[in-house]
């Protein structure tokens, strides 16, 4: 068919919108805002397939506004001045204010996101913007200001069957095809949480089948007829986050041949450099850390040498990074560490600094005792003196455990020489 699966079950309301309750259930921020004809700017952040661009439609629905969509893959300046030129002339008819969708928001350039700021501040639109990454990074902090942000989440294995069987019930091509749902495992493996590469791929299967009264949907069936259809890379989201995953396991599992290979299929998917640029950078800390703290060094500036630089010859710093990356020694020490240290963070909050540590700019704090018998460490031998630096109910935790590699281990001696009582291996 030519409408794929996928946009034929969209839904229309609230009511039929799978997932996202924290922001469309009962009394939730949106369908409130919705009862109350009053609706902000607003950004959708959340991976693919959660809903973003349906919960677009819907909400300029159920306020009976125009509706402008846009794609930040393909729209440029001329085209953002159009929709706004056309939200104008609207308002002169007396028609609400439109809502502007952009899909992908994080895509635009300064400029681009500069040329909406007027428009979003005068209220000549509504902007709901839709993004795969944090807005935090990319999206302008004026513009940014004038939005709230709404954190769309993965849907469930319940959510994501019950899509499968709606489909089945009651879209008309799939009920014509009388089909048994026997397992669903692989399409859930499949989607990864995507609703629309589950949908499509639940199509891909059923039209692969010809000639039989009766398809019964089994995993084996599934991975036999998705594998023939997997080989094309998506960047706009159905291969986005596979390719990604499987690039960071490959330098985190030091394969640089593997790790080349996934890059080379995001570069010709035409992946954006920064994305891949701040994966590497994440890399670098998580997975290499402390021993090889040269690698936050070298992604951080291949980061900044492929932003001056661009394709193709970026392809060239990049190889060179994730090469270098994949060929370090591997430690995911403060990773581990800060970890834990946020766990007990959230078990005792409000923990007192220690008296001996506080600052005492004032002579009432010094009566109170703030910095009394604190030890200044340059004094000692060895610029190091054995005082808790950690608060009652945190005291002796060891956060940071050195991993087995060269430079790890030197930081093992040396603190198994300063803190006996932590580290005394």
């Amino acid at each position: 068919m030519d409408i794929p699966l996928a946009e034929r079950l969209r839904p229309k309301n609230l009511d039929d919108y799978l997932g996202q309750q924290h922001i469309v259930g009962d009394h939730a921020v949106i369908r409130t805002a919705l009862k109350q004809k009053n609706i902000g700017s607003m950004i959708f952040w959340g991976p693919p397939g959660v809903g973003k661009t349906t919960l677009a439609r819907i909400i300029a629905s159920e306020l009976d506004r125009p509706f402008i969509e846009l794609s930040a893959i393909n729209a440029g300046v001329k085209d953002i001045r159009d929709a706004i030129a056309k939200a104008k002339s609207s308002h002169l008819f007396s028609k609400p204010n439109p809502l502007l969708f952009i899909d992908e928001i994080h895509r635009f350039s300064k400029s681009q996101q500069d040329a909406l700021l007027g428009a979003v501040e005068n209220g000549t639109i509504k902007l709901i913007g839709a993004t795969t990454e944090n807005p935090s990074f990319e999206v302008i902090p004026a513009l940014l200001s004038r939005c709230r942000v709404y954190v769309l989440e993965h849907l469930n294995k319940e959510q994501l069957v019950e899509l499968l069987h709606n489909a089945v019930e009651k879209d008309s091509y799939l009920k014509s095809k009388n089909i048994q749902l026997q397992e669903t495992e692989a399409l859930l493996k499949y989607s990864g949480g995507d609703a629309r590469k589950l949908l499509n791929g639940f199509e891909t299967v059923v039209q692969s089948i010809q000639d039989t009264e009766k398809i019964e949907i089994t995993n084996a069936l599934v991975e036999s007829i998705i594998q023939e259809n997997l080989s094309i890379y998506d960047k706009n989201g159905e291969m986005h986050y596979d390719i990604i995953s499987a690039f960071i396991k490959s330098v985190r599992g030091s394969d640089p041949n593997a790790a080349v290979y996934y890059l080379a299929r995001m570069i010709e998917g035409g992946e954006d450099i920064k994305f891949i640029c701040r994966r590497m950078i994440i890399l670098a800390s998580e997975d290499i850390g402390l021993a090889n703290p040269n690698a936050l060094l070298l992604a951080n500036t291949t980061m900044d040498s492929c932003h001056k630089i661009g394709y193709p010859e970026a392809r060239i710093i990049m190889s060179q990074c994730a090469i270098y990356l994949a060929c370090s020694p591997k430690s995911n020490s403060a990773y581990e560490a800060i970890g834990l240290a946020m766990e007990h963070v959230k078990k005792f909050p409000n923990e007192s600094v220690p008296l001996h540590l506080r600052n005492a700019p004032t002579k009432l704090m010094k009566e109170l005792n703030y910095g009394k018998d604190y030890q200044y460490a340059h004094v000692y031998q060895g610029n190091h003196v054995n005082q808790e630096y950690l608060p009652e109910k945190a005291s002796k935790t060891v956060f940071y455990s050195p991993q087995e590699n060269p430079a790890e281990k030197r930081f093992k001696e040396k603190l198994s020489a300063m803190w006996k009582d932590r580290y005394g291996y």
